[in-house]
């Protein structure tokens, strides 16, 4: 009996032996087992390795310089442009100090006040006339601020007529600024004066955007049959701490990187995702400066009236009467305004409302339309498909909320398509298969007078230094030209930044600051060119909804009509007839 189990064993044994070699000879055959067989297996071994990625994370050397020049040398006219930008977003700061500055000296909005100064002609306003509203800041102990450098926003809004236009804040740099309206409708106007940072804020986030650009971090799983490995990706990571695996565009020179995986090669590289966001980044007295309902967003109050009576266009108007406006007023033109709940664009362009899906249809009837970026955009192509039922999505299994997705409507011709921009992508996870540059993309289309380009893209470049954005930009500017030099009736529309909720998280991350200073420098690199803007910033501003990230359907909505005001502009009055 006991021979018989001892030649079975080493029966079983010689069979499992066997068996392992098999294995690791035919290891690539294993790949393509069904996936369905060992996803288990792969899911839990990410789930370790997510598990210890957050402990060995790279100590980052705050070098102001490495992570913002990494990829392709600028030539000497570009850094003459990247000099001009930098230049006209420079931001006042507090005097600089020997110690921190406490709480108790910062901007306070509850005691800081504001008040609507009246006009050469007394207390009358009129359409056509600008409003001017003056603020001073005070600190927590009541006392004047004698510098500048808060960020204000400021609304002019009737509630009454669902009308609502952004005003325009001029920092006078010794703690007054002015906030300036146009008054484009008659009735009520009501002023509002928002601290969203005080300079002091301010001064943080700046020296967070220079020197903490891995404060979200990325993630890339490698996996070769069953082995698999997790690590650390960033665009800009120390090079002397362990191998890296370059992933630098070939075209573009967009720079790229992962720490090399212990065990396997660069080549075997499967996603990439979000690894999350470091903490304890800003000290307790930092953190006191970015507290919600006490210094971050929290609204000014008025000395006395904050509301006007707007009265109808004086009919004796004159040209002299231009003499008592400041010589901002070109500046100050909104590209629009809200009434009736409804953007009015201004500048030209004839906004149209669609408000049954027909037209949707008719508008993009012929139409490729192609989306770029961020999730921003991606909000607009599922307006679109839940808005318009013909427009049915194929499947192409693309992961939710990632994509990338397309939507087709077979009887009218329409396709519409969506994908996210390249890294920096804070999605969930994207295959490495499917990480395209904007860039390269746009060099891939035909274009013509039936392609539509759909642009957004800057929410996930808000922690990396201005110049990283500025590279950015100018690549797809480049694609841009070349696309307009070979199919010049291609219609371009750039969706611009909008302004989002903050607390004290968000804020250190993805502070309208940030996004602020990244929309100048999209509206000026592409200034002159034949490129249209849907102006989301302007259009969270005047509307009366709580800021987000992903606005409201009703403003939404507003977009999407001006986007198809632009493709399908009203015809003039002569071409009619």
């Amino acid at each position: 009996m006991c021979r018989n189990l001892s030649r079975y064993a080493l029966v079983f044994l010689f069979l499992a032996l066997s068996g392992l070699i098999f294995l690791l000879r035919n290891i690539h055959t294993v790949e393509s087992w069904n996936c369905h067989t060992i996803s288990a297996l792969y899911q839990l071994q990410s789930r370790i390795h997510s598990s210890f990625i957050s402990v060995n994370l790279p100590t980052f050397y705050h070098n102001r310089t490495f992570c913002a020049h990494l990829g392709q040398k600028p030539s000497p006219e570009d850094e003459l442009e990247e000099r001009y930008l930098l230049d006209s977003i420079a931001w006042p700061g507090p005097p600089p100090r020997s110690a921190p500055t406490a709480l108790r000296q910062t901007s306070d909005p509850v005691h800081s006040l504001f008040a609507i100064l009246p006009t050469k002609g007394g207390r009358e306003w009129h359409v056509g006339d600008q409003l001017e509203a003056l603020v001073q800041m005070h600190d927590f102990q009541g006392r004047p601020k004698r510098y500048g450098g808060d960020f204000l926003l400021a609304r002019l809004h009737s509630p009454e007529l669902g009308a609502g236009v952004a005003g325009k804040v001029l920092d006078h740099r010794n703690g007054f600024y002015s906030a300036l309206f146009p008054l484009l409708w008659v009735g009520s106007a009501h002023v509002e004066i928002t601290l969203v940072h005080s300079s002091e804020a301010v001064a943080v986030l700046r020296r967070l955007r220079e020197e903490r650009p891995d404060r979200v971090f990325f993630k890339s799983l490698y996996r070769l049959g069953f082995l698999s490995e997790t690590t650390v990706c960033n665009m800009c990571l120390p090079p002397d701490q362990q191998p890296l695996c370059n992933y630098t565009d070939l075209y573009t020179g967009e720079p790229w990187y992962c720490y090399k995986p212990k065990m396997l090669s660069c080549d075997t590289r499967v996603n990439h995702a979000k690894g999350g966001y470091l903490k304890h980044l800003i000290t307790n007295k930092e953190a006191l400066l970015f507290q919600s309902g006490v210094n971050i967003k929290v609204r000014i109050h008025a000395s006395g009236p904050d509301r006007i009576n707007v009265l109808p266009p004086r009919k004796d108007k004159v040209e002299v009467d231009s003499s008592s406006v400041k010589p901002e007023p070109i500046e100050l033109a909104p590209s629009g305004y809200y009434h009736t709940e409804s953007w009015r664009a201004l500048g030209g362009v004839t906004m149209r409302h669609f408000n049954e899906s027909s037209a949707i249809t008719q508008c993009l009837r012929n139409k490729v339309i192609n989306m770029y970026g961020d999730s921003t955009v991606r909000q607009w192509f599922e307006y679109l498909i839940a808005l318009v039922p013909e427009l049915k999505e194929f499947n192409l299994h693309s992961p939710k909320n990632v994509g990338p997705f397309m939507a087709v409507d077979s009887t009218h011709n329409i396709l519409l398509k969506y994908r996210c921009h390249g890294p920096p992508i804070r999605f969930s996870t994207v295959m490495s298969s499917e990480l395209r540059y904007i860039s390269n993309e746009l060099d891939g289309l035909s274009g013509g007078p039936n392609t539509v380009v759909v642009l957004s893209i800057w929410a996930h470049f808000s922690t990396f230094p201005v110049e990283v954005y500025i590279r950015r930009l100018r690549h797809i500017r480049r694609a841009l030209l070349r696309l307009l030099d070979r199919a010049p009736g291609t219609l371009i529309v750039i969706r611009s930044a909008n302004l989002q909720a903050l607390d004290q998280e968000v804020s250190l991350y993805n502070s309208d600051w940030y996004s602020l200073q990244l929309d100048k420098v999209l509206r000026a690199m592409f200034k002159g060119m034949s490129v249209l803007l849907v102006d989301a910033w302007q259009m969270t501003l005047a509307h009366h909804l709580p800021h987000a990230l992903h606005p409201t359907p009703t403003i939404v909505k507003n977009m999407i009509d001006m986007l198809l005001s632009y493709v399908c502009p009203e015809k003039k009055k002569s071409q009619q007839k």
